[in-house]
């Protein structure tokens, strides 16, 4: 696996550490995904497992939506 290098202001060093540890990640892979959350088109991994099909509560139903009401159109006035 490649590794890249680069030089960040140490005020940015400190932040990258400080969300990394929030995130429980070392910087390296905390970096790596941001990379690859930047670069890639595909769908993250888990996506729609975790979204999709995740839900854990009850089913989901949608309420009657009752009849649409009849609008004047625009431009015409009473």
């Amino acid at each position: 696996m490649p590794q890249l290098h680069f030089y960040v202001a140490d005020a940015v060093a400190a932040e990258l550490r400080k969300k990394a540890e929030g995130k429980g990640l070392s910087i390296s892979k905390y970096l790596a995904e941001i990379a690859r959350r930047e670069v890639c088109s595909d769908w993250p991994e888990g996506f729609f497992e975790e979204g999709i099909g995740g839900w854990q509560g009850s089913l989901l139903t949608r309420p009657e939506q009752g009849e649409l009401e009849e609008r004047e159109p625009f431009g015409v006035s009473s």
